[in-house]
C-alpha cells in the first residue's frame, strides 16, 4: 500500500466508556502509525466527535439540527487537536485540517498541501467533518480518502469487524470475514452510512473494519495481515 486513510470514531477516542479523551488510546494508535510511516505508508486520519458531541443527539434535545450538526463538527476538530499532541509527544508529526478557518491552531483544508504533508511522512488530521450539516463524519473519511486517492479506508471501532446482527445482544450473530460493497448496500448493514459505502464503490476504496483496541490492528493490516473484515468489490 502507498496511503491509507484511518478513521476512528469519537466513541473510541473515549476508551471503553466512550466518553471523554483517553490519552492512551491515542497513544496505542501513534504507536502503530509511526510503525506504518515506518514501512513507507502514508497516512491521513478523519476523526469522529461523538464523545464529546453528537448533532443528531442534540438536535434530538432541542437544538436545530444545522447548529447542531455544527457543534459536533466543532468536536471533531477538539479530538483532532488532541490526537495532534499526542501524536506529537510519540514523536509522529501531524497537522490538522478543517474546512473551516480557525487560522491560530489549524490549517484550512487543501488537498494539494496534504499530499506534500504526507510524502514530507506526516499524518494530516483531517477534522471538521465534510463541512456541511447532515454529513456524518464516514461520508467524511470516504470523501477524503477519495480526494488524497487512498488504497484503503481503514475504520477503527469498537467491535472486531462486522455482523449480520448486533454480537452482543444476539449471541448466533455471524461474522462476516468479507463483504461486497453490493451486499452491503442491498442489505442495508449498518457498517458506515451507506453515502459512505457507495462514494467508496464508486472510488474503488476497499475498506477495512477493525477493532482499535485490539494490539496492533492497524499496523498488522499494514503489513498485509487480514484482520477484522474487508469490504471490496468482489467478495
Amino acid at each position: 500500500m502507498r496511503r491509507i486513510l484511518l478513521k476512528i470514531s469519537g466513541e473510541a477516542l473515549g476508551g471503553p466508556q466512550g466518553t471523554g479523551i483517553q490519552a492512551e488510546v491515542i497513544q496505542s494508535v501513534a504507536k502503530q502509525v509511526k510503525s506504518v510511516l515506518g514501512l513507507g505508508i502514508q497516512v491521513g486520519m478523519v476523526v469522529g466527535g461523538g464523545n464529546i458531541f453528537r448533532g443528531v443527539n442534540g438536535a434530538q434535545s432541542g437544538i436545530r439540527r444545522v447548529p447542531a450538526d455544527f457543534m459536533g463538527m466543532l468536536a471533531t476538530i477538539i479530538n483532532a487537536v488532541a490526537v495532534q499532541n499526542i501524536f506529537g509527544e510519540s514523536g509522529v508529526k501531524a497537522q490538522v485540517m478543517t474546512p473551516f478557518r480557525l487560522q491560530e491552531y489549524v490549517q484550512l483544508h487543501n488537498v494539494d498541501k496534504a499530499l506534500d504533508y504526507m510524502t514530507d511522512g506526516q499524518v494530516v488530521l483531517f477534522a471538521g467533518g465534510a463541512g456541511h450539516p447532515f454529513f456524518t463524519t464516514d461520508p467524511a473519511a470516504a470523501l477524503r480518502a477519495s480526494e488524497i486517492e487512498a488504497d484503503l479506508l481503514i475504520k477503527a471501532t469498537k467491535v472486531n469487524g462486522v455482523y449480520d446482527r448486533d454480537p452482543v445482544k444476539h449471541a448466533d450473530a455471524v461474522f462476516y470475514d468479507e463483504l461486497s460493497f453490493q451486499k452491503v448496500l442491498e442489505d442495508g448493514l449498518k457498517i458506515m452510512d451507506l453515502s459512505a459505502i457507495a462514494m467508496c464503490l464508486d472510488s474503488q476504496i476497499p475498506i477495512r473494519v477493525v477493532n482499535i483496541f485490539e494490539n496492533d490492528n492497524i499496523l498488522k493490516i499494514c503489513q498485509g495481515e487480514s484482520v477484522g473484515t474487508l469490504i471490496h468489490q468482489e467478495a
